[in-house]
């Protein structure tokens, strides 16, 4: 016997007639799924098409792209999709399945009987048979509620990850951002140095050659100088090393040049707050993503319990068949077979009781509320570390507000006294290491007044981000 059977079942017939099948979406979970990786801080795809980078990067545009390219976010968003998708799945289990099945069988069947040739047959026939079933889950003691209950609370879980790991990838990007802006502060800061040391080893050598100053005025000046290349070398490496990591952040190769816009020396810190630090602890421990996602784990084991539990229950279901084939007939050995139509089709309910299942459904529910105390145990520790990560930003951002309003007093005593003292030295008055004390401890504060104002703000938005608050607002620099 030689036979040729084909069998397409729904779902791949569906593919095969529409490969935009997989666009489809009619239990309307789509809508749960950001437009962009970066979430509702990109809203739009068109805020993620990004060129190389030009001009002065600002501190927006490099959060843009980290948020669009950064391979932590694009996999928050893809697990996302994954949840959203099981939702459908959840939500299909309400509806009826229903299954084709079609053959084409080419039959050659011989049959002797041996002594009685008249009792022989044979017969070589192409049979055809399709069938059609319908199997639908009418009542199920709250399985399929469960179950949906707790694919929407993997989606409620997955979205808060996402908007989580946005938060953090902010917080990181900026700052990054800032520690390269100010190692581009420093190196401008250490360049300004080595020609003010250049200027005064200049000074020193015309006062030596005029013969109103010792030669040694001439060789400390000197060692000044070496010096103060010495630290612009060193601040080059530093912006270097910096600016290679902010590109690494933003998805692009570490040697890809980046211009950052200067430090601005006008912003005005003011750390007062409407909410207490005790306020702002307690809203993070409520509201912050990272909490928002444990929660949504609990309430999703939560719903994994109940669903092991209905899921040994019984179970009703309708169930209903049609079929029909063309397999020839005959009414005896020896008689000859005729052509034929059988058609065969049924209705009904099904009730499934699943009266022993070898004590598994015991140790499965016991998994599932063991898996539900776990998930209770990572909300309470991520309170906590919520609630010891808005401490510690709320801190840092006080220190570091009265740490910039002290730089810019000691910039501004620093530059008095290194004019005053290089007038001083000019007029023969003054000495020589009076002079490079003065440049150093300016030098210093220029430095230090760079680094306050970064930061103060990586503090703010640390800050911020501890909350759960980052938005597109956030990614503008602090003015005054």
């Amino acid at each position: 016997m030689s036979a040729r059977q084909i069998v397409l079942t729904g779902c791949a017939a569906m593919i095969l007639i529409s490969p935009s099948v997989r666009a489809f979406d009619p239990l309307r979970t789509a809508g749960d799924i950001s437009a962009t990786p970066a979430g509702v801080i990109v809203p739009d795809a068109v805020g993620c098409d990004f060129g190389p980078p030009a001009g002065p990067l600002l501190l927006g545009e490099a959060v843009e792209r980290a948020l669009c390219s950064n391979p932590k976010t694009r996999e928050a968003w893809v697990d996302t999709k994954a949840q959203a998708a099981g939702v459908g799945v959840a939500r299909a289990a309400y509806l009826p399945t229903i299954s084709g099945n079609g053959q084409i069988v080419r039959d050659n069947s011989v049959t002797d009987v041996t002594g009685h040739p008249n009792l022989s047959s044979a017969t070589l026939a192409t049979v055809r048979s399709e069938s059609v079933s319908l199997n639908w889950t009418l009542y199920d003691f709250g399985a399929r509620g469960a179950a949906l209950r707790n694919a929407s609370a993997l989606l409620a879980a997955a979205q808060s990850t996402q908007n989580a790991t946005l938060q953090s990838l902010f917080v990181l990007v900026a700052k990054d951002y800032y520690a390269a802006q100010a190692a581009a502060g420093a190196l401008a800061a250490t360049t300004d140095v080595e020609r003010m040391a250049n200027d005064s080893a200049k000074a020193a050598s015309a006062r030596v050659d005029r013969g109103i100053a010792p030669i040694s005025d001439a060789l400390q000046s000197q060692t000044a100088y070496e010096q103060a290349v010495l630290n612009r070398i060193k601040a080059q490496g530093a912006w270097r090393t910096a600016e290679g990591t902010l590109a690494s952040d933003l998805d692009l190769s570490p040697d890809v040049p980046l211009e950052l816009p200067p430090a601005t020396d006008g912003v005005r810190p003011d750390a007062a707050f409407a909410q207490s630090v005790g306020e702002l602890i307690d809203e993070a421990r409520h509201a912050h993503p990272a909490v928002m996602a444990a929660q949504a784990q609990v309430d999703a084991a939560t719903a994994k319990v109940d669903q092991t539990r209905a899921e040994g229950l019984p179970n009703l279901g309708l169930v209903s068949k049609y079929s029909r084939n063309n397999q020839p007939a005959t009414l005896g050995l020896g008689i000859p077979e005729y052509p034929a139509t059988g058609r065969e089709w049924y209705v009904g309910v099904q009730l499934t009781i699943p009266f022993f299942e070898g004590f598994s459904r015991t140790y499965q529910v016991r998994q599932t509320q063991a898996q539900l105390e776990k998930q209770q145990d990572v909300l309470d520790d991520a309170r906590q570390q919520v609630g010891l990560e808005v401490w510690n930003s709320y801190q840092a951002v006080q220190t570091s507000t009265n740490t910039v309003k002290d730089s810019e007093q000691l910039m501004d005593i620093a530059q008095r006294s290194f004019t005053a003292t290089r007038h001083r030295y000019q007029a023969g008055v003054g000495n020589i290491l009076e002079l490079l004390n003065a440049q150093t401890a300016l030098a210093n504060a220029q430095q230090q007044r760079v680094q306050a104002l970064a930061d103060w703000r990586a503090a703010r938005l640390r800050l911020a981000g501890s909350l759960g608050r980052l938005g597109p607002e956030d990614m503008q620099s602090p003015m005054p």
